[in-house]
């Protein structure tokens, strides 16, 4: 199932504010002198809500993805494929080589030794 162009469309314009909003991070344009929080504790309070908000976000959109990982049920992954492939040529090599075993009969069945003469 492809998703379509509008959601592709939505997902690029978040992604891209995300990128936007961390260069600004990233270049201290976000950056207030410790006496602005000190000066307007609304303004801190205001900060420390959105980054908690932001956080929780971001914490429900990874879980999401995550139960959405694990709970799908999906086949098996080509590697996986493979060793359950491997598996069954071993059980055959297996049987090939018993029934090898089981059909050669030994041709003299080995009995006691005869005593050496000494001379």
């Amino acid at each position: 199932m492809r998703p379509s162009r509008v959601v592709l469309l939505g997902w690029g314009i978040l992604i891209a504010a995300l990128l936007v909003v961390e260069i600004a991070e990233i270049t201290h344009l976000f950056t207030l002198p410790i006496q602005s929080a000190i000066g307007d504790p609304l303004a801190f309070v205001f900060a420390l809500v959105f980054t908690t908000i932001l956080a929780l976000v971001g914490a429900v959109f990874i879980g999401i993805y995550a139960s959405a990982r694990i709970l799908s049920k999906s086949g098996f992954t080509p590697f996986e494929e493979e060793m359950l492939q491997m598996r069954a040529d071993v059980k055959e090599l297996t049987a090939a080589v018993r029934r090898l075993e089981d059909a050669r009969a030994p041709a003299d069945p080995p009995g006691p030794e005869p005593p050496k003469e000494t001379p």
